[in-house]
């Protein structure tokens, strides 16, 4: 088993959850969610003495993905994810910044889109891609087998489920994607999620409302 390591780094008026992700074997990582404050996210990858290979992404919001593109170019990284489905919601990143009244936000488009059953690699670690739609079109979860945990975003949060009011969201797709992705893991995984602190599978199971009477 390849160790990784994981440091949460509060970003934007949002206080999303950008995580610096790295394997301990060779100090190679990646950034997932860089919704801004890049300053911030650099100062992390120095402390951490961490070599970034990529940018991932869970899903388009604007706090999770606004950074992103600036973020590509100064550190030379390709991008990846989320599922083509957000593709909607990256073209449109600076205006819906500018509609919040946040600053600094550009479009993006990664270089490479994952759908379910990808496989995505940060130094020695495997990622396996999960499709995860209801909070987006296009949400992806990062799950790491090997080490019990998972990247989940916007999708699952410890005592609640991701918003679906907004465009695109589907409140029963959610529900579904909840069911048949994240439940089956096991209760033993934990998970970071896009907002606040993380959790883990059984204690989601047994005491998240949205989640009681759910059959995996």
């Amino acid at each position: 088993m390849t160790p990784a390591r994981a440091a949460i780094i509060p970003v934007t008026p949002f206080q999303q959850n950008c995580t610096l992700l790295w394997c301990e074997d060779t100090g190679r990582g990646a950034v997932v969610d860089p919704g801004g404050d890049l300053d911030r996210i650099a100062q992390a990858i120095a402390d951490m003495q961490v070599t970034v290979e990529k940018i991932l992404l869970t899903h388009g919001h604007v706090d999770h993905t606004a950074g992103a593109e600036e973020l590509r170019e100064r550190l030379g990284v390709p991008i990846e994810g989320p599922h083509h489905a957000d593709l909607f919601l990256l073209e449109h990143l600076v205006e819906t910044a500018r509609d919040y009244g946040m600053a600094g936000a550009r479009n993006v488009v990664p270089d490479r889109w994952l759908v379910d059953g990808d496989t995505v690699t940060v130094g020695d670690m495997s990622l396996d891609i999960l499709h995860c739609p209801g909070h987006s079109p296009g949400s992806v979860v990062y799950v790491n087998r090997a080490n019990r945990f998972a990247l989940v975003g916007d999708v699952l949060f410890r005592g609640s489920i991701g918003r679906t009011d907004l465009t695109g969201g589907n409140h029963q797709q959610l529900l579904d994607s909840i069911a048949t992705k994240l439940l089956p893991l096991g209760d033993e995984f934990g998970f970071i999620c896009g907002h606040g602190p993380s959790s883990n599978i059984g204690d989601e199971r047994a005491g998240n409302p949205y989640l009681q009477g759910m059959v995996s």
